[in-house]
């Protein structure tokens, strides 16, 4: 048995965690600074969907990887103004809008997909992100090639958790974004545009949403098929409650169920799938 544990708890298995955790990471900050200002993105799984799509897409057709994280980030950034749009200006339900972009998006994703690439049998890939050794960190024993040889939208992920704190809790456009959350009237009365500051809030999530995308199918698989989400934008909603609207809690939170995920993965490659109860 400690043979089995020792074969599941290896530098492959911290390093599958956190690349597991990145695109949770990303969409877990998105929706956090969309319901931190009190707008609900059930839009997610599609916007992670198109732009995962639109992202391999540009870096297939154009050779640059860069280029297809930018096309995802923009395709996240204007998929979050659309649900912004319906549900903040319009002031629409945004249980339906959100569904109804998750719906768009899948549909989009689907038809601009057969249009460029039509119908194969086997999935076009491309030459995706490869892993960049930091200096001296990468040599710590254990952790550094687990967590400091990995890919650079993981470093994005790693920054962009103390910078979505300090933007949340110490910048006054995060305060603005608490408080039209938590008190649109008083804000009003304060002099702060509530729907300037949400749709500003849902079109930041997006573009995160979309950071979350393109590491799905330019890093993690190297392609696009129609399953490369598989429902990580639910369970993104989930660990922003989980993590009570907070980026160290929801970051956390993702790092627990990646780690959860891992696991489960390594025990079934271990022959532990096969225990009954």
């Amino acid at each position: 048995m400690s043979a089995v544990f020792e074969q599941i708890f290896q530098v492959g298995f911290l390093a599958a965690i956190i690349r597991i955790a990145t695109p949770l990471a990303f969409a877990t900050l998105g929706e956090m600074f969309s319901e931190r200002a009190g707008v609900l993105n059930l839009g997610i799984e599609g916007i992670m969907l198109l732009s995962a799509m639109t992202g391999f897409t540009a870096a297939s057709l154009s050779g640059s990887l860069w280029l297809g994280v930018l096309a995802a980030v923009l395709t996240g950034m204007l998929m979050g103004a659309l649900h912004a749009l319906f549900t903040v200006v319009l002031g629409l339900s945004q249980h339906v809008c959100g569904i109804g972009v998750t719906l768009f998006s899948s549909g989009l994703a689907y038809f601009l997909y057969r249009l460029i690439f039509g119908q194969q049998s086997v999935p076009p890939n491309i030459n995706g992100f490869q892993t960049l050794p930091i200096p001296i960190l990468s040599d710590i024993p254990v952790l550094g090639p687990a967590v400091f040889n990995q890919f650079a939208l993981v470093y994005m992920a790693i920054l962009a958790i103390p910078l979505a704190a300090f933007i949340l809790y110490r910048t006054p456009w995060g305060l603005s974004v608490r408080m039209v959350g938590e008190n649109p009237r008083a804000a009003d009365s304060a002099g702060v545009s509530v729907i300037a500051t949400r749709f500003q809030a849902v079109v930041l999530g997006g573009a995160l949403m979309g950071l979350a995308g393109a590491f799905l199918s330019m890093a993690q698989f190297n392609a696009f098929t129609f399953g490369v989400v598989s429902g990580r934008g639910w369970v993104a909603i989930a660990l922003v409650v989980f993590g009570r609207w907070d980026p160290w809690r929801s970051a956390g939170a993702a790092l627990l169920f990646a780690f959860v995920d891992a696991l489960q993965l390594r025990m079934q490659a271990s022959g532990l799938g096969h225990i009954p109860y």
